[in-house]
């Protein structure tokens, strides 16, 4: 059951994440108020870093900040080292 509702919880943040980088991908395009970096970044950061990653490079969203191409690489990381150490350590 914990799998099950761990794995909803990284799909979820996953859409999410593509879905912020799109929209914001988009208001950026027409000169509309835009979705904080912040906000951004909090998204990769709460397990929706490979959505936010394939969103930059599918809308050619944020590619050349620094911040992004360091910090959703290493948002990712940082959840595959908690799920392997939880993994690890409830086995």
């Amino acid at each position: 059951m914990l799998i099950l509702l761990a794995s909803a919880y990284y799909l979820m943040m996953n859409v999410i994440g593509f879905s912020t980088m799109a929209i914001d991908k988009s208001k950026a395009v027409k000169h509309q108020w835009r979705i904080p970096e912040a906000t951004l970044l909090l998204c990769a950061f709460l397990g929706g870093g490979i959505g936010s990653w394939i969103g930059m490079y599918t809308f050619h969203h944020k590619t050349h900040k620094w911040k992004f191409k360091l910090l959703v690489p290493f948002s990712i990381l940082l959840h595959i080292g908690i799920i392997s150490y939880l993994i690890y350590y409830f086995r």
